[in-house]
């Protein structure tokens, strides 16, 4: 079965959170604009918005483990930061993606949209890649 839901990525970071977001099918993961400052309630709300706005039934985050696979401070922070969203949006699921390489791959590609939503995007792809079929 394919994936009938839009899903949101998220590069988190604490002054902006680049954003991508699928079709409902699943099969394109498009850079839409960042949101600024995502751990503060403004931008808990735009989140919060966006989600409503463009009916995301699951979001997905990356997380920045390092080459080696372990946590480090961005990650542990990202995390909470995970947990702060599904607890405000107790109906979405919140996922966990390793991201590592993403931001290097986006700025190979280049493009108009920020880099921190073209690396959401190109999170995006690689988790609907590895997920197509489980929705």
């Amino acid at each position: 079965m394919a994936i009938t839901v839009r899903v949101l990525a998220l590069d988190y970071g604490s002054a902006r959170c680049g954003c991508a977001i699928s079709d409902p099918t699943g099969t394109l993961a498009s850079p839409i604009d960042p949101v600024l400052a995502p751990a503060t309630r403004k931008g808990m709300t735009r989140l919060e918005a966006l989600v409503r706005e463009r009916e995301v039934g699951r979001i997905v985050i990356g997380l920045p483990l390092s080459l080696s696979g372990l946590d480090s401070q961005q990650t542990q922070e990202t995390r909470e930061f995970a947990d702060r969203l599904r607890a405000r949006l107790r109906n979405v699921p919140v996922d966990l993606y390793d991201e590592r390489l993403t931001t290097r791959v986006a700025q190979r590609l280049g493009g108009r949209a920020s880099e921190d939503s073209r690396a959401a995007a190109v999170l995006l792809e690689e988790w609907l890649a590895l997920h197509a079929g489980d929705h």
